[in-house]
């Protein structure tokens, strides 16, 4: 009896030990993604075209399962508020997005550690493409983006943000 308390005892601390492993995998992980973080708009840095420049914006990133929850609240140049809000995976699939005038889903794809490509569409069509790239020493993050406004006139942007 005394033999199989201690297997027991013995197999619920590896259980816990190895619940406890995985755990803070994940959280490593989602630490070592150099994305997750804030990001501010760096508007000496960036070129919109067309113009203008936004007065600010803020990028959140965080973990999500397998991929992000993004958050984008800033100042267009007018001094409106702008927030664009959206979960996406690495799976390829479209994902909703709240508060972008130009496209209403989005997908994600993991080019490597430091680069994603994203495709934005309107109603079903790609309007627009994105590649963020991260810098070697996780600093900066340069956002290009290729495709057309909401209006239809084409867009080509590069727009980089500074760790926060």
């Amino acid at each position: 009896m005394k033999h199989l308390t201690r297997s027991v005892v013995a197999s619920v601390i590896l259980v816990g030990g190895l619940s406890l492993v995985v755990g803070s995998a994940r959280g490593v992980f989602a630490q070592s993604d150099p994305a997750i973080g804030t990001w501010t708009l760096n508007a000496a840095k960036s070129k919109y075209i067309p113009g203008p420049i936004p007065k600010s914006n803020v990028i959140t990133i965080t973990a999500a399962g397998s991929g992000y929850h993004v958050v984008a609240k800033g100042e267009d140049a007018a001094g409106n508020p702008t927030s664009i809000d959206y979960t996406a995976t690495f799976d390829g699939k479209d994902s909703p997005v709240k508060g972008a005038p130009a496209y209403d889903t989005t997908s994600l794809k993991r080019i490597d550690a430091n680069t994603t490509e994203q495709t934005r569409k309107k109603e079903g069509k790609t309007v627009q493409t994105a590649t963020r790239k991260i810098s070697a020493d996780g600093k900066t993050m340069t956002v290009t983006t290729r495709g057309k406004t909401e209006s239809g006139r084409t867009l080509n942007t590069v727009a980089v943000y500074d760790k926060q």
